[in-house]
């Protein structure tokens, strides 16, 4: 599986932002995909996923509302709405792909066996 990541820029707060995440080698339909995003001097942190087939969708607390993630099954792409930007959101995005979904670590980035190149966010205040 290889994925793609984009759609990172310079915005200010209170915009908006779509990342993209192409995948090759496996259809999103039957992968769990994921966003994280790491910030200079912090972890790696989950900020959303989709799960493969039915597609439930989770997200960390500080996103809800304000960040949407989705998928386009005929075109193989995830995307990552944000909307409503916070400087606190600034970071290198990636996107990831879980083969095994098991619901109790979709939240885990050890679970997720392939990685994208990562897409930098930079929110100004």
């Amino acid at each position: 599986v290889q994925l793609q990541a984009s759609g990172g820029g310079l915005v200010q707060a209170g915009d908006s932002l779509r990342l993209s995440c192409a995948a090759s080698g496996r259809t999103v339909r039957t992968t769990t995909v994921a966003w994280f995003r790491q910030a200079p001097g912090k972890e790696r942190e989950f900020v959303a996923c989709i799960r493969r087939n039915g597609g439930a969708t989770y997200y960390r607390d500080s996103v809800k509302g304000r960040f949407t993630i989705s998928r386009d099954n005929a075109n193989n792409m995830v995307y990552l709405q944000m909307n409503s930007l916070k400087p606190e959101d600034t970071a290198v995005y990636y996107c990831a792909a879980d083969l095994n979904d098991i619901l109790s670590t979709v939240r885990d980035q050890r679970a997720y066996e392939y990685w994208g190149q990562g897409t930098q966010v930079t929110v100004s205040s």
